[in-house]
């Protein structure tokens, strides 16, 4: 809290510990005057109070432990004036404490347990310090939960303790429920007691625990209900604000049963040896008393559940048979007669003389159903001495399940008083009677024909339908760490398959839950348990009663339970001999509705041995106390310690919780706790406003919330399921009724789970942060529910849903009509009819409360410290959310008034629920300029849109034609007034544009005004609109074109200017083109993507690339329907420039590559085309799509053919080269056809001359002179020159002209050198930045070096050796990226040269050719970069050094020094950046080239290989002095050299 933050400025006013964690105790005796409640003075405030049977603890600030009371494990008696320290507790940091009947326990902020006192049971578990023979802790020892089912076992954390007589249960961070001790309240699957170490209670596995609660033999939890099923039902889906749940026929069954029927017991007949005890239970034993008081047993004794044991072994049997306990049953003679097995020995034949007869007895059921006689006696079923919980007829649990009573009395046989009848009951294990009562309950669930003892008839209906809800977690191990098998239940469907979902957190916003279910297990002779009998539970069961009621807190009497919904409301049943239950109905064996007072409203409860204590709000903000129970105090309580396991019954107690006037002096209360006999309470007093304020914004939720509930109770949910609800309201405002209700459904949980989080910060108030709670920390969330909630009042208000409402309310509700009238705080006419406008938007006014309390809270703290800021800030919030919607409100009543004054058929084609009338024109205010002196001109400016209707008579309703403007599409210009006086407003539309003229200035700020407001609020903006001018001017949103053009009927969502498409967005045409791009102004331009369905192929083109102007331009990536796929350059919509077209597929029969120059969408110029079919590859110009022009063709069979083109054929002189050097020259009339004169020469030199004609591949015929050459013929040059490869291609300098174009196109240049340089180096920026920014795919690297080219060199200096390194490396960095012109251009020639010279254009004749072409990359690609930075000299120019710098002459290998200068070379430059690229295709064609020299040299090497060393040393020409000479010694080769 902000009074203990130390660095708080309002340290200064931190309240004394007597002003916070006030405690006040008190022995419950009803609100008598002499009752004077005892304040405990300490020194430090309290943070928790637990109450036990005669002791209590205290939990103080610093988390130290105090007790107080009758403290029999040490033999003491220490007055609450005085309480004692808990030293062993000291540096533990205890976060909560807890008191069972006669032991305690504490809980360390680090999760670990701590217990001390009576261990009789083994409540205290098996500590460290102690043993089994234990029957007393004298001081608090540590418990550890261990999860051994996970492997390694863990250590489980604890969050939670609570405490019965004989039991302890601990809830962990995992929401799961442990539990020790004795009894059947545990809720464990075992038959060994006590339970010495903490075991997971395994029905509750898988289910999310809230809350637990102890009574003296019984446990309560609170348990989150399980997700609702896929399934639902529209019905009760609107009524719940969820999905319904499945019903129990759902699933295959042999027949249906309902479900709010359960077989309360399950057990299995064990037997027992009857002639021996346990060493430590066979006699009486005594518990340690103050002042000398000793008991023979502790109350219950009897029913302890505890197998005989000796020696620590088990004297039981599984016979698998279903056992009742002894009931009481009355004969004709109306004696009560008990029927008992008092004789039961560990020889099965001693009670039955033969087995076959119980089985015979479980087999069938008796055909005379008896009708369980509950008398009043309590004790009828405390003697139960085996039972399961778990609800099913046969037992679906192992021999564990067992429990057999082992706690004997010294008397088989005793008494107890209820009501004045003796009932007497038997602690004998088993009875005959027991399984045919139980055999008979069996049947009577199964058929259905009337009410049993398991639970009430009455409440079957709406048990069935939550049955899904509350089923049991799946149990996950047994006893011996296996895990359990379940038989199916002869009485309910089969679960086998149903996976159980887990539980959500906290429903995942840190709100507490609503959706939860009340699980009791233990005895339940009192109807504690409230499953509609006084049977007991092994295993826990939920208490469908409860289901949907909300309850959020459960508290455990020793004998009664007490239930606390979201809604303020008291659920209580069990023992109700002293009024603790707050009610007089029946009956008490299921929860009834305590009697509270108009306008109380309980927050938090608590229930000690006979009485219950509430906590609830007022008429003030000051909370008050309720009491329940007797009204004197009993003389025998505090003097002895009652052996009865229920009281006897008051002579004076109250039907109703009465007021405790005291409370009023004892501050603002916090919370309550009751144990025993005794009641206590925490409060705090007003310091500086903050604890009042809290109290008044907590108990304002609450009150609000039970309104909602009230409301929703009283007149949504009949209404809802009134058939004429749909014919009474019309079809739409039926679905905006629905929507009105799930609205306030949603609004209603909110609150509900707001105001359940305010009690709870209540309770903890001294340690909580005020900025923790909701209205702080989700305030986005309440203002998303409100305004939902008002806009869907105001839509039903709009449409006229509330006059027919009232009507079927009036019909509906009839006598209820008076009670809703109390709830309406609007005033109500002289006839009393409720206002539901007014009812519906009253919880808007909540807003304004928060806003207030809010101011109040921050009030408490310094403006400089961070809860005030979060706190003014919150206030400030809800303040304007408060404001706006009431200006929503005032807007839909104004268009209610408005479509109900001009309603009619042609109007109400206007009419919508989200509409809003803003401004309109009736009064001719406003008409259109240049209109017809007779025409009427109507505008209507509603929060959407701008409706000008044309031949309207606005008093009539009536127009011909009218025209709907959307306000998001709609641009609101003021004209500056000008000699014609005109008071004019330029309107502006995406498909047309008009001016407004108005009457006067005022009417023209008025209307100016409106229309900005509402473009701002539809736009997202806050709605203002306070100055008149232009709003939003560029916006983005969606249009629907209707007139004549290009758009017609497209639709558009993106970015526009002043009615014009601009920016990016997204166009859709109605015949299925799509682009998504850039546009500018109201066309395509830049970067886009454009889908073009082909309804013949019945497959989409699609383009990815740049526009301009609406067309396709500049370079793209086009996809055709018919599997051509076109990279490269476009202008106008047409191919221009440098591009590749791919056509099929290598498996189709047209596919091939064509790369090169376009000119309007045809191929012309230089061109590189790969026919893969034919396996041949052009290389040559193109002119209107045909080749055209000096070429070169290679084949894959090696030939090799150079001449002219024309017509798309080879026609002219050409020279054609086979494989094997065989050369023919001549002329060319087809492909590979020759026909006229020719010279042949073979590959040995022979040469033929003449006339030829034919096909090369078929054959030639010649006319001619065949000559074959001397050896001393002299060259013929001119046949040599005529055989020259390389006379007929396209020079080098002429190839890829267009590559080269498109890289000075991008640079902002007309041509080759045509541009500004500056204008260059910008498009260089713009180029990478928007690669930057736009790239959806970058390496850490691209980016680095996308960031190192933004930085723009220095390029109008001269170039110097000390600058030229700078510029090396930037054309480094720049042909690296493809974003770069540079590195677009490199990435583009090495794809040209390795398109060109790669596959079937690897011959060795054209090295040559790819060396010249590689020059005049060179040449071209420096000319670019020269052009860049132009104090570069030409290629082969001088850089001189800078005077001060020494000459470097080591840049690369090209530069030679001279001098004092170097000689720059473009090779030097621009080779490092091609060569290695470029590198395979060459090395390729030279090793082609040099095959056969290559061949010949092998050749020479292998031969001389094979010489002796002689030879090879004569023909290397060593002397043969040097020689080695060979010796034979002993037959082997000795080598010496005869000279030195």
């Amino acid at each position: 809290m902000m009074e203990n933050r130390e660095e708080s400025p309002a340290n200064e006013r931190a309240p004394t510990p007597t002003e916070r964690g006030l405690l006040h105790i008190w022995q419950s005796a009803g609100p008598s005057a002499q009752l004077c409640p005892e304040r405990v003075l300490l020194s430090r405030p309290v943070l928790q109070a637990a109450l036990g049977e005669h002791h209590g603890l205290l939990l103080i600030q610093g988390g130290q432990v105090y007790s107080f009371g009758e403290l029999s494990w040490r033999d003491l008696s220490i007055p609450v004036s005085a309480p004692v320290l808990e030293v062993s507790l000291l540096g533990r940091m205890v976060v909560r404490v807890a008191a069972g009947g006669f032991h305690c326990g504490a809980l360390s902020e680090q999760g670990n347990v701590y217990m001390w006192g009576e261990n009789t049971a083994g409540q205290c578990g098996l500590t460290e310090r102690g043993t089994v023979t234990n029957i007393t802790v004298s001081e608090p020892c540590p418990v550890t939960v261990v999860d051994s089912d996970v492997v390694p076992p863990v250590v489980v954390r604890v969050v939670h303790l609570a405490l019965g007589r004989e039991h302890s249960l601990a809830l962990s961070a995992q929401n799961e429920l442990w539990a020790w001790g004795s009894g059947c309240q545990l809720g464990l699957v075992t038959n060994s007691f006590p339970v010495w170490r903490p075991k997971k209670v395994e029905h509750l596995a898988g289910r999310h625990v809230i809350q637990v609660a102890c009574g003296a033999y019984h446990s309560l939890a609170v348990v989150r209900s399980l997700p609702p099923p896929n399934t639902q039902n529209p019905s009760e889906k609107r009524e719940r604000g969820q999905s319904p749940h499945y019903s129990v026929t759902e699933r295959e069954e042999p027949f249906a049963v309902d479900a709010g029927h359960y077989c309360p017991l399950g057990v299995e007949l064990t037997e027992v040896m009857t002639g021996e005890t346990s060493p430590r239970r066979g006699g009486p034993r005594r518990r340690f008393q103050p002042r000398g008081r000793s008991v023979g047993s502790s109350p219950g004794s009897a029913a302890s559940s505890c197998p005989f044991s000796e020696d620590g072994k088990s004297y039981t049997k599984q016979t698998n048979l279903p056992v009742g306990h002894t009931h009481p049953r009355t004969e004709t003679d109306g004696s009560p007669k008990s029927h008992s097995l008092s004789g039961w020995r560990s020889n099965k034949n001693s009670a039955f003389s033969d087995e076959m007869e119980i089985n015979n007895l479980l087999q069938k059921l008796s055909s005379h159903p008896l009708e369980m006689q509950h008398t009043a006696g309590p004790g009828d079923t405390d003697s139960l001495s085996s039972y399961t919980s778990d609800d099913s007829c046969v037992s679906s649990t192992p021999s564990t399940d067992l429990l057999t009573s082992s706690y004997k009395e010294d008397s088989p046989i005793k008494s107890q008083t209820n009501n004045g009848a003796a009932v007497p009951y038997s602690s004998s294990p088993v009875g005959l009677e027991d399984i045919r009562l139980c055999l008979e309950a069996e049947k009577q669930a199964l058929q259905g024909q009337k009410s049993t003892s398991l639970t009430n008839i009455n409440q079957k209906g709406k048990a069935a339908a939550n049955r899904r809800r509350s089923l049991p977690g799946t149990p996950t191990r047994g006893r011996n760490g296996s895990p359990q098998r379940r038989r199916p239940c002869a009485c309910r469907p089969s679960l086998a398959g149903q996976t159980q979902a887990a539980a959500p957190e906290e429903a995942g916003d840190g709100l507490p839950s609503l959706e939860t279910e009340v699980w009791s297990w233990g005895r339940g002779s009192e109807g504690q348990l409230g499953h509609g009998d006084r049977l007991a539970r092994l295993q826990p069961l939920c208490i469908k009663s409860l289901t949907d009621e909300e309850v959020i807190k459960v508290a455990a009497g020793s004998h009664h339970s007490l239930a606390l919904t979201a809604h303020c409301q008291v659920y209580s049943w069990g023992s109700n001999m002293c009024g603790q239950l707050g009610h007089d109905n029946s009956p008490v064996t299921l929860p009834q509705q305590a009697k509270l007072s108009d306008g109380l409203r309980v927050w938090d409860v608590s229930a000690g041995q006979s009485h219950s204590l509430l906590l609830a709000d007022g008429d003030c903000v000051q909370p008050v106390l309720l009491y329940c129970g007797q009204q004197q105090e009993p003389t025998s309580v505090l003097s002895e310690r009652s052996c009865q396991r229920s009281p006897n019954r008051a002579d004076s107690y109250t039907v109703r919780p009465t007021l405790l006037p005291f409370c009023m002096e004892m501050g603002y209360i916090n919370s309550v706790c009751s144990g025993g006999q005794s009641c206590a309470v925490l409060a705090d007093q007003n310091v500086m406003g903050f604890i009042s304020a809290i109290h008044e914004l907590a108990s304002r939720e609450r009150q609000f919330d039970c309104w909602l509930s009230s409301i929703k109770k009283l007149l949504l949910t009949p209404l809802r399921n009134r058939e004429s609800v749909c014919p009474s309201l019309g079809e739409p405002c039926t679905h905006l009724f629905f929507s009105l209700c799930e609205s306030f459904v949603r609004l209603s949980v909110l609150i509900g789970r707001h105001s359940t989080s305010l009690s709870y910060f209540l309770h903890d108030v001294q340690s909580s942060d005020v900025t923790s709670i909701p209205l702080v920390t989700h305030t986005e969330h309440f203002m998303d529910i409100y305004k939902e909630y008002c806009s869907s009042v105001g839509n039903f208000q709009v449409m006229g849903g509330f006059r027919s409402l009232h009507k079927l309310s009036l019909e509906c509700l009839g006598s209820q009509q008076t009670m809703l009238a109390q709830l309406c705080v609007s005033d109500q006419s002289v006839s009393g009819d409720v206002d539901l406008v007014s009812l519906f938007y009253w919880p808007l006014q909540q807003l304004h409360q928060y806003s207030r309390v809010l101011l109040k809270l921050a009030a408490c703290y310094d403006v400089l410290t961070a809860e005030y800021q979060s706190l003014h800030q919150g206030c400030g919030q809800y303040d304007s959310l408060s404001l706006s919607l009431l200006r929503r409100k005032k807007e839909a009543e104004t268009t209610f008034l408005f479509w109900k004054t001009h309603s009619g058929k042609t109007t109400e084609v206007l009419r919508l629920p989200q509409r809003r009338v803003l401004c309109e024109s009736s009064s001719r205010s406003l008409t259109l300029q240049n209109a017809g002196r007779f025409s009427n001109h109507w505008f209507i400016l509603f929060n959407d849109t701008l409706v000008h209707t044309q031949g309207a008579i606005p008093s009539q309703s009536l127009f011909s034609t009218h025209h709907v403007y959307p306000l998001t599409c709609l641009w609101v210009k003021p004209v500056t007034e000008d000699s014609s006086g005109l008071y004019a407003i330029r309107m502006t539309c995406p498909e047309e544009s008009f001016t407004l003229v108005a009457s006067t200035p005022q009417e023209k700020n008025k209307w100016l005004r409106s229309l900005n407001q509402a473009v701002d609020q539809v736009l997202g903006g806050a709605g203002q609109g306070s100055s008149p001018g232009l709003i939003a001017m560029s916006r983005t949103t969606s249009y629907t074109f209707n007139g004549d053009g290009r758009f017609k009927d497209a639709q558009y969502t993106g970015g526009w200017l002043v009615g014009r498409v601009h920016g990016r967005g997204t166009m859709k045409w109605p015949d299925g083109r799509t682009y998504s791009g850039n546009f500018k102004n109201g066309q395509e331009d830049g970067y886009g993507e454009c889908i073009i369905p082909n309804k013949l192929l019945n497959k989409p083109d699609s383009y990815q690339g740049h526009w301009r102007d609406g067309k396709i331009h500049g370079f793209g990536k086009y996809k055709y329907a018919s599997g051509e796929v076109y990279e490269g350059c476009f202008c106008d919509g047409q191919r221009h420039g440098y591009g590749m077209l791919s056509s099929g597929k290598l498996a189709k029969k047209s596919s091939s590559v064509f790369i090169g120059q376009w000119v309007h969408d045809r191929k012309s110029g230089y061109g590189v085309y790969d026919d893969m079919t034919r396996g041949e590859k052009y290389m040559g110009l193109w002119l209107d799509e045909q080749r055209h022009g000096s070429a070169v063709v290679v084949t894959q069979c090696g030939a090799y053919y150079e001449g002219t083109f024309r017509d798309n054929k080879m026609c002219g002189a050409g020279l054609l080269v086979s494989d094997d050097d065989t050369a023919l020259h001549g002329e060319f009339c087809d492909d590979w056809t020759v026909n006229g004169k020719g010279v042949l020469s073979l590959s040995n030199g022979d040469c033929l001359e003449g006339l030829f004609s034919g096909e090369w591949t078929a054959g030639l015929k010649v006319v001619g002179t065949y000559s074959k050459p001397a050896a001393e013929e002299p060259e013929n040059k001119e046949r040599n020159r005529l055989l020259r490869v390389g006379q007929y291609v396209v020079p080098a300098g002429q190839r890829w002209l267009c590559v080269f174009d498109e890289c000075w196109s991008r640079l902002g240049c007309d041509a080759a050198g045509r541009g500004e340089r500056t204008a260059a180096w910008d498009n260089i920026a713009v180029t990478i930045a928007t690669a930057r920014r736009q790239s959806p795919v970058l390496s850490r690297s691209q980016s680095k070096v996308l960031e190192c080219l933004e930085f723009i060199p220095q390029h109008g200096e001269p170039v110097t050796s000390a600058n030229y390194d700078n510029i090396r490396r930037y054309l480094m960095k720049a042909c690296e990226t493809p974003h770069h012109p540079l590195g677009w251009l490199v990435e583009t020639l090495v794809t040209v040269y390795r398109m060109t010279y790669v596959g079937v254009g690897s011959n060795r004749r054209l090295l040559r050719q790819a060396v010249q072409e590689v020059l005049s990359y060179l040449t071209h690609f420096y000319s670019i970069v020269r052009f860049l930075f132009p104090g570069l000299p030409d290629d082969g120019g001088i850089i001189p050094d800078p005077p001060a710098s020494p000459s470097k002459s080591n840049h690369n290998t090209n530069i030679a020094e001279q001098g004092s200068v170097m000689v720059l070379s473009c090779s030097s430059l621009l080779l490092p950046q091609l060569l290695p690229r470029l590198y395979p295709p060459l090395f390729t064609m030279y090793c082609l080239q040099e095959e056969q020299d290559e061949a010949q040299y092998w050749e020479r090497i292998l031969r001389l290989n094979k010489q002796p060393d002689q030879s090879l040393l004569s023909f290397l020409g060593v002397q043969e002095k040097f020689w080695p000479v060979w010796m034979s010694i002993l037959g082997d080769k000795k080598t010496d050299c005869v000279q030195q």
